[in-house]
């Protein structure tokens, strides 16, 4: 199990615009159209990364109490399908349906978004506000595969809670650590 960390894109980044095919509803959706009314969530995961695995349960518990909230939530999935088949899309429909994903869990066939993001991991966690700045980028929470620390997501969740009531957030950010992205050759 590789452990590549976050890249750390700069604070107050804003958030670049995509196009994408929602693997849930067939549909395209752009940067505009998953955001939030008070911010959004852009996630980089994949199906088969054991690092995902294991906060699955959070991430789709997070977009269930912050969406009503106002907060958007979008998973963008860029791994190479031809050497990680476990990854394509109509599987990822799949894990969005048995996870119980109540957002849009994109593909990034071209890994333009990842790069874009300069995404590194899965997960990979950026939170952005109002305006599309970058307010907070890492990981969900100390949790890890087999390290014994519950899932709480209380990294993402103290940066959404001080969005949410104007509250500064915390500068000092952890990198979220994952599988790195299963770039195309």
């Amino acid at each position: 199990m590789a452990r590549t960390p976050s890249n750390m894109l700069a604070l107050g980044t804003v958030a670049p615009e995509f196009s994408l095919m929602d693997t849930v509803s067939d549909k395209t959706r752009n940067l505009h159209s998953v955001t939030g009314e008070q911010g959004t969530v852009i996630m980089f995961i994949c199906n088969h990364c054991p690092f995902v695995k294991h906060v699955n349960p959070e991430i789709a518990r997070l977009a269930k109490e912050y969406q009503p909230k106002g907060i958007g939530f979008a998973a963008i999935s860029s791994n190479d399908v031809a050497n990680y088949p476990q990854d394509a899309p109509d599987l990822m429909k799949v894990t969005a349906r048995n996870e119980g994903y109540i957002f849009p869990y994109l593909y990034d066939e071209s890994q333009q978004t990842a790069k874009d993001y300069d995404a590194a991991c899965t997960p990979d966690f950026y939170l952005f506000d109002a305006d599309l700045k970058l307010v907070y980028r890492g990981q969900l929470d100390d949790s890890r595969p087999g390290n014994d620390v519950p899932l709480s997501g209380k990294d993402l969740r103290k940066a959404m809670d001080a969005l949410l009531s104007g509250q500064p957030i915390e500068q000092e950010q952890k990198p979220s650590i994952g599988c790195n992205i299963k770039w195309k050759p």
